[in-house]
């Protein structure tokens, strides 16, 4: 055998892994053992903050292929041409529950993709949902909380929730949908994925469009139902994770097929409802599912802390050709996802093998920072503008101006009808599904507060009537016909 030697963090050979030095076979351990005490305090510091959100997950290397032109709508070179792959981290999570959490916990799937392109890394970072709970960044603090433990009893809490609900007429597109059959996942290749926000894409020459993405997987969808659910979650609560990691090892490499909808700048000023609204979808016969791509997931990751619990994605991460929009979820994100970052992982994170651009050049007079663990720029200038030749700004990577004018002020969306898409959502579903939709928000809703739950009703009832009435017979709720 011709074994490594194990070392200490500085590289010195360790002489004895199984004995701590002590004064005297059974005399105390002596502080002079460096080896024990640097893996004693390793051990305790071997857990970095949990996300708040989106804490437990799998991911997973592959590659993202153009198989449709779309370069006249974008000058990112990742799309530029049929054919042209790229290298791609895919971050898949439930978003409420703590690390340890099941996977088959009835709560959206995060969806978060990193391109490593020649301009920089994209990040897309979204839901199985089209939608969200709220519009206003405000909010979100608000919202989580409700997701997440009562302070005094450390307990999920379902009058915190549906009470946010019930006061948040917005949230009734997103719930509709947690409690339908998607609310529950199968697994994370059964599933698609969407942008969720409203983004831009600007051309070589200049022209704008909005534009939304959705990925649709290509194994097909499959669901569990609540009993299948709270089946799973007690029998392996790692069936999510677990499908994916064995999946790909097996050479079952999962994919999903890319498409865009492309709506016109000047379309948002008049179309039925704000474009930019993240509780609404854009209707498919007004703007087209339009084919640009497939992705393929097709290698594991060798550790899982360094890959897939320090990835750290944002929708702030762009290249040239594509923007950002006046979605007010958007913008709040574009802040706090780098801020949580910075928080868990500390300054440097994009550092990070897994973080860092893969084939582009990192070029900047950024320095120094807690865990610099590159060549920190050696003596290079790190100032700007210099007489150095150091980096400098490129012209061609200017965006898409948008106009913007108005009065700087806490101003609401303009167009408040929580109501119709859900209800056409519901109108859409079979009889089965509304059977099953109905029974899981009343097993969610049954011990709730009455107050709550007669005023959650009245949501369901104005975006259908019927939904509404049959929610409140099987909680014991009276109501008045609509007049």
């Amino acid at each position: 055998m011709n074994n490594k030697p194990i070392t200490t963090q500085s590289g010195a050979p360790v002489y004895d892994n199984q004995n701590s030095k002590t004064a005297g076979s059974r005399g105390p351990v002596l502080l002079e053992d460096v080896h024990l005490v640097e893996k004693l305090a390793h051990f305790n510091r071997e857990r970095i903050p949990e996300r708040v959100v989106h804490a437990k997950g799998a991911g997973a290397y592959g590659t993202f292929e153009v198989t449709h032109p779309v370069s006249q709508y974008t000058k990112a070179k990742f799309l530029s041409e049929v054919g042209k792959k790229t290298e791609v981290f895919v971050r898949f999570s439930t978003v409420g529950g703590e690390k340890g959490s099941a996977d088959s916990e009835r709560d959206p799937r995060g969806f978060a993709v990193k391109f490593y392109t020649e301009d920089g890394n994209y990040d897309l970072v979204g839901n199985n949902t089209p939608v969200f709970f709220i519009r206003d960044p405000l909010k979100f603090p608000d919202f989580i909380h409700t997701q997440k433990r009562n302070p005094a009893t450390n307990l999920k809490d379902p009058n915190a929730v549906w009470d946010f609900f019930s006061l948040s007429p917005e949230s009734l597109h997103q719930l509709t949908i947690l409690y339908s059959d998607r609310g529950t996942p199968k697994d994370y290749r059964h599933m698609h994925g969407f942008g969720s926000h409203t983004f831009q894409w600007v051309s070589a020459e200049g022209k704008a469009v909005w534009v939304k993405y959705h990925f649709r997987t290509d194994q097909g969808i499959e669901n569990f139902t609540r009993e299948e659910a709270a089946r799973v979650a007690g029998e392996d609560p790692d069936s999510a994770t677990r499908d994916l990691y064995t999946s790909i090892a097996e050479g079952n490499f999962p994919s999903w097929t890319l498409c865009v909808q492309i709506m016109p700048l000047e379309d948002a000023d008049h179309y039925k409802f704000d474009p930019f609204d993240v509780t609404k979808v854009w209707h498919y016969d007004d703007y087209p599912m339009i084919p640009v791509g497939r992705m393929v997931l097709n290698r594991n990751p060798e550790n899982y802390f360094a890959e897939v619990e320090q990835v750290a994605m944002s929708p702030a991460n762009i290249v040239p050709g594509i923007g950002y929009s006046p979605d007010k979820m958007l913008q709040g994100r574009l802040f706090a996802y780098s801020d949580a970052h910075r928080y868990r992982l500390g300054t440097n994170y994009n550092l990070l093998p897994v973080n860092r651009p893969h084939i582009a050049d990192v070029q900047n007079y950024q320095r120094d920072g807690a865990m610099r663990f590159d060549g920190n720029g050696g003596g290079s200038v790190n100032y700007e503008p210099n007489s150095f030749n150091g980096p400098t700004q490129l012209d061609s990577a200017k965006g898409y101006h948008l106009p913007v004018s108005g009065t700087a002020e806490s101003t609401p969306y303009q167009h408040d009808d929580h109501y119709t898409q859900p209800g056409d959502l519901y109108r859409l579903m079979s009889p089965d599904e509304k059977e099953r939709l109905i029974d899981n928000i009343v097993h969610s809703m049954t011990g709730v507060d009455e107050t709550i739950q007669r005023r959650q009703i009245e949501h369901f009832r104005k975006a259908d009537e019927e939904w509404g009435n049959r929610v409140a017979s099987l909680l014991n709720i009276a109501v008045k016909a609509n007049s």
